[in-house]
């Protein structure tokens, strides 16, 4: 028996470690609370315990927190050095614990959300050279990277 709705474009970056989706409940107009429940409740019984925003604003921390979900906010609008370090920063924070399963997101799977996802294979010593991280996160979203994806891989090797 399946419990919840799975989130959209909801994939393991790291098997049952780090996950990515779009914004939990849609976004925009198509953002609904009954959703947001239902991928909450999908998220928790697939082992997520912990939510990374990198959303402007505070939309869902409330509902992640109600569910006794870890959840922290790191707007990045678009990719600068900045602002891709201190996400690098929080997702290693939040996945010191062994115990934590990340889920990232931003409104949709962007060049944005990909380019921090593969700096973080570098960031995390997981992969040594971009251009394999780029290989992987393009075969992992099975969609190409676009530049701005790729300008923030390199950010990452010095966060």
């Amino acid at each position: 028996m399946t419990i919840g709705l799975e989130p959209r474009g909801f994939t393991w970056v790291i098997a049952r470690r780090l996950a990515v989706s779009e914004r939990i409940g849609g976004y925009g107009f198509q953002h609904r609370r009954v959703r947001r429940e239902e991928e909450i409740a999908w998220l928790r019984a697939h082992g997520v315990n912990a939510v990374l925003s990198l959303l402007e604003g505070n939309q869902n921390l409330a509902a992640y927190e109600k569910a006794h979900l870890i959840a922290a906010n790191e707007p990045l609008p678009d990719l600068n050095v900045e602002g891709v370090k201190r996400v690098l920063k929080a997702m290693s924070r939040m996945l010191s614990k062994s115990d934590r399963v990340l889920l990232v997101h931003r409104d949709v799977i962007d060049d944005t959300l990909a380019g921090v996802l593969a700096g973080y294979l570098v960031h995390s010593g997981r992969i040594e050279e971009p251009i394999m991280a780029t290989a992987l996160i393009q075969e992992i979203l099975k969609r190409p990277l676009g530049p701005e994806a790729r300008a923030a891989i390199p950010l990452a090797e010095g966060a």
